[in-house]
Parts: C-alpha cells; sequence; structure tokens
C-alpha cells in the first residue's frame, strides 16, 4: 500500500519535489538508498528478490517512481517485475512485456517532460500538468485520503518556502488512520488507511523524499524502518541534473 505525492513544475524555486512510503512484506530483502555499482548510475534502493526498485534517479535526469495497483484477484506469479520497469525507464531502455505486468501506476521524469504510465485497465502514458500529484494503489489522482494527507503536506512544504527536505519526513510518519468523513468506505480498508503502517508482517519499510531545485541541484533522503517501526537508518545523497534537461525520451512505443 504504498503512498506518494509529487509537485511538478509547480513552484518558482523546485522542479520536482517527491515525498512517500514504500509499503513491503518486511521479509522481502532490500538494500538500502544508494549510488548503484553496475554502470547504469542509478541512485536507488534495490529489491534484492525482483532486481529492479521501487523509486530511483540518475544525473541523466531521470526519476521514476512505480506502486502496485489493487485488483481484486491480486498480484499473478510469474509475471515480470514492476521494479525491473523503474530500472529500464532510469536507463532510457525500452522496458519489455509492460502490457504482461502485474497492474501498476508509473511517473517518469525525464527531458524536461512528467508522466504518468499504467498499464490498467489498458495501457496509457499521459503527460503530467505543472501540479500536485497523488499516487497510490488506485486510480492516478484518486483522491484517497492518505494520498490527500501527503499531497497536502507537500503544499505545505513549498507554502513555507522551506529548503530542508527532512522536514517533509514527519509527515510520512503519520500512523492516524486517514478517513474521508463523507465518504468512510473511499480508499483502502482501515488497516491500510494511514500514511505509515506499523505492521510486524507487512508495512512501511521505507520514507523517501526527493527534491530538485531550478538549478538542477538535488537531494534524496531515505528513512529505512524495522518490523516494529523503529528507525534503522537514515541516508542522504545529493546530486545534480542538467539545467536543461536536454535529451532524448525513452522510446515507449507500446504507449
Amino acid at each position: 500500500m504504498c503512498v506518494a505525492a509529487l509537485a511538478w513544475d509547480a513552484h518558482p524555486s523546485w522542479l520536482l519535489v517527491c515525498a512517500g512510503n514504500r509499503d513491503e512484506f518486511h521479509a522481502r530483502p532490500a538494500a538500502p538508498l544508494s549510488r548503484w555499482t553496475d554502470g547504469t548510475g542509478i541512485l536507488a534502493g534495490t529489491d534484492l528478490t525482483g532486481g529492479g526498485t521501487w523509486l530511483g534517479l540518475t544525473d541523466a535526469g531521470r526519476f521514476a517512481l512505480v506502486t502496485n495497483y489493487r485488483v481484486p484477484e491480486g498480484p499473478q506469479p510469474g509475471r515480470p517485475s514492476r521494479g525491473r520497469l523503474v530500472t529500464d525507464l532510469l536507463t532510457g531502455t525500452q522496458p519489455d512485456s509492460m502490457a504482461a505486468m502485474n497492474p501498476f501506476n508509473l511517473v517518469l521524469v525525464e527531458a524536461g517532460s512528467a508522466w504518468f504510465l499504467t498499464n490498467h485497465p489498458q495501457l496509457e502514458r499521459r503527460r503530467l500538468t505543472p501540479g500536485i500529484h497523488g499516487l497510490s494503489n488506485g486510480g492516478f489522482d484518486v483522491p484517497w485520503p492518505k494520498t490527500v494527507q501527503v499531497e497536502r503536506a507537500v503544499e505545505q512544504w513549498l507554502a513555507r518556502g522551506e529548503t530542508d527536505v527532512s522536514a517533509l519526513l514527519p509527515a510520512l510518519r503519520d500512523e492516524t488512520p486517514a478517513v474521508d468523513s463523507a465518504r468512510p468506505h473511499h480508499g483502502p480498508e482501515p488497516r491500510f488507511a494511514p500514511v505509515f503502517i506499523r505492521n510486524e508482517i507487512y508495512g512501511t519499510r521505507c520514507s523517501t523524499v526527493v527534491a530538485i531545485s531550478r538549478d538542477g541541484h538535488g537531494t534524496i533522503v531515505e528513512r529505512s524502518f524495522s518490523p516494529e517501526g523503529h528507525v534503522t537508518g537514515v541516508r542522504k545523497e545529493y546530486f545534480t541534473w542538467p539545467v536543461s534537461q536536454a535529451g532524448q525520451e525513452t522510446d515507449m512505443t507500446g504507449f
């Protein structure tokens, strides 16, 4: 039950600001945020089972974030890894078998543009308009209460004129169930309603904040958690993007 909010081209000082939580089974092994040493230039955590990542970026000016799209039948085994989709897009590679993957939502930023991609209910690619967008495990920009809560946190961070990206981390630690009083059944079931999910089997594994200024200077911060919800580590990395973001967009003929 991941949740994220992304401010794209929405502030005079910031090109991109993203804050989100990765929720996953605690037994699924993962490596924390780091610069990959495989020559790809990726800066991200690593899913040690599927080999990909859930959120990452490169110094070449690419950023990608994926969440699963919940369907009643659940994920089907044996399908290509959605984390590999992120890896491919970050390296400018044409992804294979997007239609055959379990349902996903994805945001891609590259060459000065931002895109939403999904394969559910069908393949779709949509250019993002400037503003704040929410991403969770339902339809894109569908206002689940927890998604709206993170969107507002990003909006308020921008309005305050903040420069410290770590100031967004407390908003991602909120365990209060987010509920829409007018539509109490709108959104996920109660155990997944909070922004931060504390559960020893399946819960929030890490919180990540990314901020990239108009002059191309970027910061990414990741805070990791134990099954009991205790902080187990904090990683921070700095990077630089091409100011013009000039470059060749990824070939996504399938979209």
